[in-house]
């Protein structure tokens, strides 16, 4: 069965991706590819991230002594992988190899005062320049800029639903340009920013949307919606292709949790991971365009 539409049309490939034995998937709040192809997907389990080649076959795990809540997800361009840690108010960054490079926040200590960082912070992106950018989104309404090395530029960002206020900011993604897309879910829009905060644009009646995705060989942005289904929009807003629906729904390729994790490979394949329910992660392999 397809899924999608025109250019943006796929086939689930059903049981990708096998865990060892006797290991089990958790929620997978995210999931992300490197350069190699290789797939990251970031679960709140014994094996919080686990690497696979893109047939399913297991490579790795890591971060099993680090890693204690998982949300969002980013591999930057030099194949390091960021994780951020809801619960434990906290950024870690892994070189291509594993090895632990950087912590920003202090582990299990939440900001001390209202738009301190960080309070379970939800997502992570790179500008061209490697200034990072972080939002902070359960416990805070804030998106924070940070340098390449981890010290504190500025913040924005507070509680409401006018411009550069957020219920919950939940993913942030930078496209081409530079500009700093922020999923406001609660208020179901996405927020666009420059990189210094300033309010550019938004989009309205985005539903729920959890995490974005841009694909670096398309000018397109994938959306993981809360309301079990994906999207893929281009840069202007139109809607392109979606699938899914506001009821949960068990048969492949459908959702039977909450799209939340969302990434592409080299070749257009797509990789969705779930929150709600364990175990929940499929991949849709692009069969048009």
């Amino acid at each position: 069965m397809a899924f999608g539409s025109g250019k943006y049309t796929y086939e689930v490939e059903e049981g990708w991706g096998k865990l060892p034995d006797g290991w089990e998937w958790g929620w997978i709040p995210g999931v992300a590819v490197d350069s190699q192809d290789r797939v990251f997907v970031y679960s709140r389990s014994e094996h919080p991230l686990v690497i696979f080649d893109r047939e399913g076959n297991f490579l790795d795990s890591w971060g099993e002594n680090v890693l204690k809540d998982a949300h969002g997800i980013h591999i930057d361009d030099q194949d390091n992988v960021w994780c951020v840690e809801r619960d434990t108010h906290c950024v870690h960054k892994f070189n291509k190899d594993g090895e632990l490079m950087m912590t920003i926040g202090t582990p299990d200590v939440p900001g001390a005062n209202d738009g301190d960082p960080f309070r379970k912070p939800t997502d992570l992106d790179i500008a061209s320049n490697g200034d990072l950018f972080i939002s902070d989104g359960y416990g805070n309404a804030r998106v924070h800029k940070y340098t390449a090395d981890g010290q504190l530029i500025k913040s924005w960002g507070s509680w409401g639903e006018g411009p550069g206020q957020f219920q919950l900011s939940h993913c942030v993604r930078l496209d081409k340009e530079d500009r700093v897309w922020v999923c406001d879910r609660t208020n179901d829009r996405i927020q666009i920013f420059d990189t210094e905060g300033n309010f550019l644009t938004e989009w309205t009646d985005v539903s729920k949307p959890d995490t974005i995705h841009f694909d670096p060989h398309d000018d397109v942005v994938y959306v993981a919606h809360l309301t079990h289904a994906v999207s893929v929009y281009s840069l202007d807003g139109n809607v392109l292709a979606t699938w899914g629906g506001f009821e949960s729904s068990s048969k492949p390729g459908e959702f039977l949790a909450c799209p939340h994790g969302i990434w592409t490979d080299s070749r257009g394949d797509l990789y969705v991971g779930q929150v709600q329910a364990d175990a929940q992660l499929q991949k849709f392999v692009r069969v048009a365009g």
